[in-house]
């Protein structure tokens, strides 16, 4: 990979509190919000909001929230807005399903959006400023338009086959004429959706007509989604699964994410040399990592998918890595009448009937969303997430690797080349990976993926990564792999 364009190696340095997102648009509500007294929630909350209206494909109401926080002065905490399968999900419905799955936007792949309930949970919590304020950058950039980014620009292209199949999806997000980069997009409905949520509260989502039109949307793709299955959502605060590597207290999410990956890879690493220019490093890595998706298999399935991440740090000392997402580009591609967005697809995230993590009412599918955040000597250390599905927990080992075992400049570390280990001994290498360790890498067995679909599988992430310097600064980090940026106070 070649460096970013506007970062420098060692990262944005800033001095009381900063943001790492993947839109500039973004990073600058959150900043705003960060520079008239709000907390790092209500700075995430902003940028999180921005990130719906922006990424379209990646993000938005109709997807789930999770989130890592690590208070100044109280233990840390995960909070888990993933939403559940319809009261009407049974698994006679999917026994009947080729393999006995439910496939990528099928639509029993629907599930309840958790997001919109995850900023009014957060912002009860932590927040500082109105919610009317911090979701005002995204209803005037919905209702008067953005500029569309390069990348989001490409996938939206690139996955414009999702829209096509629906007729709402379709005429909201323009199939047969979608925006290309620098061009302009509105989304009105959109707008007018978060200024009824501004105006009455959660309540508007999940009990008005957001919830009716969605289940409207499902039943008329014979799916089982109803209004009665959007009342019924809540979400919760939990304790972080926690490892130690390279003198650092790792913080991943529980089940049902697949947090537990990232834990069983660092554990079986911690003891090992990690030698930065010896290719067993590597190999070694990838061989953890599958063990620690065999284990998460054990209680999830196989998925893989697309998010967005926020990491903020505020002048108190408040972090939080937040992190929404629709699964697949464009979740199910199922849009909602009239209000500007599409349904998530996280159905499709369940194994067959009668494996643990089988379908059924009301229940929680694997989840590949994963904040996380690292403490050093109990305090507050990094915040970070890596988007991409199966790519999460794998994009945190090989970052970890390189920034804690082999202290490279955060920016290097997140430009760097990265590997995917996808089933068996398929690894997809990033081009751009030292040829020694591509032959090493073959020597050891592994061969390149086929099939699958572009910028699913063999998707190589974007991170957003920050970090309290030795001299109690802030240091972030942006990926390159997306349209984000750094920006600080």
């Amino acid at each position: 990979m070649t460096p970013h364009p506007t970062i420098p190696p060692e990262g944005v340095r800033a001095d009381h509190a900063i943001v790492a997102t993947g839109s500039p648009l973004a990073a600058e509500a959150a900043r705003a919000v960060l520079a008239e007294g709000g907390s790092a929630i209500d700075a995430a909350i902003a940028a999180d909001a921005v990130l719906g209206v922006v990424e379209p494909m990646a993000t938005g109401i109709g997807g789930d929230m999770l989130a890592m926080i690590v208070p100044p002065d109280a233990a840390p905490l995960t909070y888990n807005g993933t939403g559940r399968a319809p009261a009407a999900l049974t698994a006679d419905l999917v026994e009947a399903l080729p393999a006995r799955r439910i496939p990528d936007r099928h639509p029993l792949s629907l599930t309840v959006p958790g997001a919109v309930a995850g900023w009014f949970d957060l912002h009860a919590r932590f927040g500082r400023l109105p919610i009317a304020r911090l979701l005002a950058p995204a209803i005037a950039l919905a209702r008067d338009g953005f500029v569309v980014g390069p990348i989001c620009g490409r996938e939206w292209s690139v996955f414009e086959g999702v829209i096509a199949r629906d007729p709402v999806a379709a005429a909201l997000y323009r199939a047969g004429a979608v925006p290309k980069a620098g061009e302009t997009f509105a989304n009105p409905g959109l707008a007018a959706v978060l200024e009824a949520i501004v105006a009455e509260g959660p309540s508007a989502f999940y009990e008005g007509e957001p919830a009716r039109a969605a289940e409207r949307a499902a039943r008329s793709h014979g799916g089982v989604l109803a209004a009665a299955d959007f009342a019924a959502h809540r979400g919760d605060f939990d304790v972080p699964l926690a490892t130690r590597f390279r003198g650092l207290d790792v913080l991943e999410c529980p089940p049902n994410t697949h947090g537990l990956a990232v834990i069983e890879a660092l554990g079986a690493l911690e003891p090992l040399p990690l030698e930065r220019d010896d290719p067993a490093t590597m190999i070694a890595a990838v061989k953890a990592m599958a063990k620690g998706f065999e284990t998460a298999k054990k209680t999830v399935a196989d998925p893989a998918g697309n998010t967005v991440a926020t990491v903020v740090v505020d002048r108190d000392g408040l972090a939080i890595t937040l992190m929404t997402s629709v699964f697949k580009r464009f979740g199910s591609g199922i849009g909602v009448p009239g209000c500007g967005f599409v349904l998530q697809n996280r159905g499709s995230g369940f194994s067959e009937p009668g494996h643990v993590n089988g379908p059924g009412p009301g229940k929680r599918p694997y989840h590949t969303v994963i904040p996380a955040a690292a403490l050093k000597d109990g305090r507050f250390h990094a915040g970070f997430g890596v988007v991409g599905g199966a790519m999460q927990p794998q994009g945190h080992v090989q970052l970890l690797i390189r920034i804690a075992a082999w202290g490279e400049p955060l920016q290097a570390a997140l430009d760097a080349p990265r590997w995917r280990f996808e089933s068996g001994m398929e690894l997809a290498v990033e081009p751009g990976t030292p040829a020694p360790l591509v032959a090493a890498f073959a020597a050891a067995g592994y061969v390149e993926p086929t099939g699958g679909e572009i910028a699913g599988r063999s998707d190589f992430g974007g991170a957003q990564f920050v970090m309290r310097t030795p001299d109690g600064g802030l240091v972030g980090a942006s990926d390159r792999r997306k349209d984000g940026t750094v920006l600080g106070l």
